[in-house]
């Protein structure tokens, strides 16, 4: 998947929109506010793992080498599976101010953080696309249980080159033709 997360993330680039990476984040203020996930719904070992993973600096918590992050990307720390949940983080009001209207959701797991997020933004009146060669979860009848919800009723579900061939035909002519 992270190849076809690349592929996007330069294709949004190139077409002027903002590549938004969000980072799993389990810090104290998670432990905090969101008490209830780690209390009652986490038992302690699987508490600790989890603070362990997401914890800043931890490897869980760093991105994957192999994405192709640019310095003008932004990058988001969220304390909730889902990036717009109240206490989660500041991306609604991000994209907001910068007048984003639509989300190309990639990343994992499928089944979690991805349909967390995505779920919230359609609800919060973006436009979701969800890549289904771009996200990625423990097996894939989780992954493609997601991909039937998310197409019911949340998000455009398309692959990674039914998604490039929609950026490329709706790119101002100046971006088509500085990109081919």
């Amino acid at each position: 998947m992270v190849p076809n997360v690349n592929r996007i993330s330069q294709a949004v680039r190139a077409g002027g929109g903002l590549v938004v990476y969000i980072q799993n984040t389990f810090d104290t203020d998670a432990l905090s506010s969101w008490s209830t996930y780690f209390d009652v719904f986490s038992n302690p070992a699987r508490k600790e793992r989890m603070v362990a993973a997401f914890t800043p600096g931890s490897f869980g918590h760093d991105l994957w080498s192999g994405l192709d992050v640019q310095p003008e990307d932004l990058k988001v720390l969220k304390r909730r599976f889902g990036a717009f949940v109240q206490g989660s983080s500041d991306l609604h009001e991000t994209l907001q101010s910068r007048g984003i209207d639509t989300l190309i959701i990639t990343g994992t797991a499928t089944n979690v953080c991805c349909e967390s997020t995505a779920r919230d933004a359609m609800m919060l009146n973006y436009k979701v696309a969800f890549i289904s060669d771009g996200c990625a979860t423990f097996n894939d009848a989780e992954h493609n249980a997601t991909l039937d919800i998310m197409a019911y009723a949340f998000a455009d579900v398309m692959s990674t080159d039914e998604c490039l061939a929609l950026l490329a035909s709706t790119a101002p002519a100046t971006t088509r033709v500085a990109a081919e």
